[in-house]
């Protein structure tokens, strides 16, 4: 199930590129919605705070371009409950 309410509570670990250039498949709708760029999907890991009070090691997505930043991060899976 992924969430997008949450806040980052440490650094972005293990951050790998899932994907980029003409493999993003939704890099149209970012290039219209955020400006052209040369976009990548990335991964990795980070201690988040959901909108309920929870703490979990989570696998966050996102998509990424120079210049323009992180765009649309989304928690893909709970690793471990911290509290």
């Amino acid at each position: 199930m992924a969430r997008y309410n949450f806040q980052l509570i440490s650094k972005i670990d293990n951050v790998e590129i899932i994907v980029s250039g003409k493999g993003v498949r939704a890099r149209h709708y970012l290039s219209h919605l955020y400006g052209r760029g040369r976009w990548r999907k990335m991964k990795g890991t980070a201690v988040v705070e959901y909108d309920n009070g929870d703490l979990c090691l989570a696998e966050l997505h996102w998509f990424e371009a120079s210049g323009i930043g992180r765009k649309d991060m989304k928690s893909i899976k709970d690793l471990e409950r911290l509290g």
